[in-house]
């Protein structure tokens, strides 16, 4: 169920437009000190996986020792003594957001304490450069080279590689495809990089480049992904000296062999599989083939298990030799919607396969999401991350976008996630009682309701209706048990609960916009009248509508600026309020949502959502984060607002349990002060904050939802775009 919200990344700073003069809030020396760090316990909120793992790569000389990469969400090392995958790009702050797709990674099997990193998560205009982590502690501790040429984690060919290979030759040496600027070659185990010379591929502003290297004996073989699929066409070279570069004679062609995807190297047989499609995938491919080189004597031999054909449509993806049998090997196909996915298994070097699938036998009780819905999960989508263990035959995993499946003996799997959380969260609420901690709603997996903390829902995603990425998700302040929630669904985009989030049923009706253009909702204090914005996917705002019998009929309120995020007061029922970023005006309504007029006006513009959130069981105490113009705070309802001076950027800010003594809620923020973009905490009304995250624990983008436990002081809840849910407590 990928959808394109999930993969959004919003960085930077709005400069402000049409900016007058404002009061400020003086709290504090202008230019305080920040005080030090408070020390705080970071682990993620279980949900286990929900994105696309590109990549596994067992270490070849080191049994126990794996690698795993997302597209977004940092890379993983797999502890098989407590068997869980260990995050290890953490440490990559708001500034180095882009480097959290992690484009390939590579191992020496000469060194198993050596892990290469290759990361940058697109490759347009306004993202930032890739650079190498290269580690000699198995990724715990790490240097950084910074590249001078963009990658592309999050883009189409995303699992394609691996595009990362130490020289089979000599441990110094590395290799590096891009997209669009060629092969890279590093001789100093990559502090520094350089084009490689003699490589005779032209690279393409817009094609995919090398698309996979891979060490064959002593040569390497670099896929190439830009060719035609025509009969001349090249997707394969090699070289046998680190210098001279040639095409392989022979090679397939054809639109079936156009792309090559992935290759392993059975070094017993001395063979080289290697997977192709049409297009780069994960989606967009309609047809595929498996070839295997015998580089002895450079003959080519077809070896696709099923051709796609008529409705059946499919690239090939993954593909993994095993180790200790020759002959051995698994292959993924991809893109294949009609027959659904598998994996297949041959043992006598490609002659016959058999279909994994067909007596697959799943177990996804610990991640109950799986079922999408439904009574039994599915074999998966987006497979073209294929790894045997390279002691254990029967051990295999497979990377999904959603999870990662593991096997012992070829027929019960599981998800093999422990420790890997890649969710894109939007969305957080913290219910002030009930069972429940904690509501998410995140991209591609909707609404969770967490019942504990350190399991993943037992409910798993809501249901009733189903729906993909969540676009909002609101509880009526006053009665906690009302909860509703909008997102992308097959049927019907918006629900209400009446148990605080347990179970759901879909409103009776719903405006024709939320079909395409489902946006942020809101219900008043009481419950009884909701607010549903409609923004599409590409940006477009529309009329927001209004209901006062849940969700049974709707109508338009055309005072409300289209696409903003509305917002209900927490202590009175008949107010509303949203801000408009276009004209830096906060609006606001009295009578129950039905019009909407201007109150403060000449604050901060931008083309994009700003913040704005009220202060719980206050009455018209609102606080508007303006990014990097800062934050900025209204006591009456947003007739006027002053500046708070103690905060330079704000990105986003939720409010918890007031600190003891306290009469005012702490309030938790994204955002800067004199140092740079962390996660804060003040106790005396943004008077004074105290960093409570650190160097080892940044996540790259985290400005989308923060918010603290209204039950438990000092807890907070933390969205981030590809590292799930962290929630931090003072240690």
């Amino acid at each position: 169920m990928p959808t394109l919200s999930r993969r959004t990344v919003l960085a930077g700073t709005a400069a402000a437009a049409g900016l007058t003069a404002l009061p400020t809030l003086t709290v504090g020396p202008a230019h305080a000190a920040e005080p030090q760090p408070q020390a705080y316990r970071w682990r993620n909120a279980v949900i286990g996986g929900t994105g696309f793992v590109t990549g596994v790569l067992f270490h070849p000389t080191t049994p126990g020792l794996a690698y795993a990469r997302t597209d977004i969400g940092g890379a993983y090392r797999w502890d098989a003594r407590t068997a869980r995958w260990t995050p290890l790009t953490d440490h990559l702050g708001w500034d180095d957001w882009n480097l959290l797709g992690v484009e390939a990674m590579a191992v020496d099997p000469a060194h198993p304490g050596r892990l290469y990193l290759a990361l940058g998560t697109y490759s347009q205009s306004w993202a930032g450069n890739g650079a190498v982590l290269r580690s000699e502690d198995r990724g715990a501790t790490w240097a950084r080279t910074d590249l001078t040429v963009k990658l592309g984690a999050n883009e189409d060919g995303r699992g394609m590689g691996e595009r990362l290979l130490v020289d089979p030759r000599d441990s110094d040496t590395l290799w590096l495809g891009t997209r669009h600027d060629g092969l890279l070659k590093s001789t100093d185990r990559g502090a520094t990089w350089a084009a490689a010379g003699g490589f005779p591929a032209t690279p393409s502003a817009s094609g995919q480049g090398v698309s996979l290297l891979v060490a064959v004996g002593r040569a390497v073989y670099a896929g190439w992904a830009d060719g035609d699929g025509s009969a001349t066409a090249v997707s394969l070279y090699r070289t046998t000296d680190g210098t001279a570069w040639e095409a392989v004679p022979g090679q397939p062609a054809g639109t079936s062999a156009k792309v090559p995807v992935r290759a392993a190297y059975d070094r017993h047989a001395r063979e080289l599989y290697v997977t192709y499609a049409d297009a780069p995938g994960p989606n967009g491919q309609a047809d595929g083939s498996v070839h295997k080189l015998a580089t002895g004597t450079g003959r080519w031999t077809e070896v696709t298990p099923v051709r796609p054909g008529g409705s059946d449509t499919f690239g090939y993806g993954g593909v993994a030799v095993d180790a200790r049998r020759p002959g051995t090997a698994v292959v993924s196909t991809n893109n294949r919607w009609s027959a659904v996915d598998t994996l297949y298994r041959t043992t006598d070097g490609g002659r016959t396969w058999t279909s994994l699938k067909d007596s697959a036998v799943f177990d996804v009780s610990e991640t109950p999401f799986l079922k999408w819905g439904g009574d039994q999960p599915k074999f998966g989508w987006w497979i073209q991350a294929v790894a045997v263990d390279p002691y254990d035959s029967k051990h295999i995993v497979y990377g999904t976008g959603a999870t990662l499946y593991g096997t012992r003996d070829l027929v019960h799997w599981a998800p093999q996630i422990r420790g890997l959380e890649e969710t894109s969260v939007l969305q957080l609420v913290s219910p002030p009682a009930g069972e429940a901690h904690l509501l998410s709603g995140s991209g591609d997996i909707g609404v969770l309701y967490h019942e504990r903390l350190t399991a993943s829902p037992s409910r798993g995603m809501a249901t009733n209706p189903v729906s993909g990425s969540a676009t909002g998700l609101a509880q009526a302040a006053g009665r906690p048990a009302y909860v509703v929630r909008a997102g992308w669904g097959d049927n019907g985009n918006g629900a209400y609960s009446n148990d605080g989030g347990r179970t759901w049923a879909p409103f009776a009706a719903q405006p024709s916009l939320a079909h395409d253009a489902p946006g942020p909702i809101a219900v008043n204090a009481d419950g009884s009248v909701l607010l549903w914005s409609f923004v599409h996917w590409d940006g477009t705002r529309y009329p927001a509508h209004r209901s006062e019998d849940n969700g049974a009929t709707w109508t338009e309120i055309s005072s409300f600026p289209k696409g903003a995020t509305p917002v209900a007061d927490p202590a009175d029922p008949t107010l509303f309020y949203a801000y408009d970023t276009d004209t830096g005006t906060l609006r606001a309504s009295t009578d129950s949502g039905r019009t909407f007029t201007a109150r403060a006006t000449g604050l901060p513009s931008c083309d994009s959502q700003f913040q704005l959130v009220a202060a719980p069981g206050r009455c018209g105490d609102l606080w508007l984060s303006v990014k990097g113009n800062g934050l900025y705070r209204s006591t009456d309802g947003g007739a006027a607002f002053v500046k708070v001076t103690s905060c330079r950027a704000a990105y986003t800010l939720g409010f918890g349990k007031a600190a003891p003594g306290a009469d005012y809620p702490a309030i938790y923020l994204v955002g800067s002060t004199d140092s740079g973009t962390a996660v804060r905490r003040s106790d005396d009304e943004a008077g004074t904050w105290v960093r409570i995250n650190d160097d080892r624990h940044q996540w790259g983008w985290i400005g989308q939802a923060v918010t603290g436990d209204p039950r438990v002081y000092g807890r907070v809840y933390l969205a981030t775009n590809g590292r799930g849910i962290q929630y931090g407590e003072p240690s």
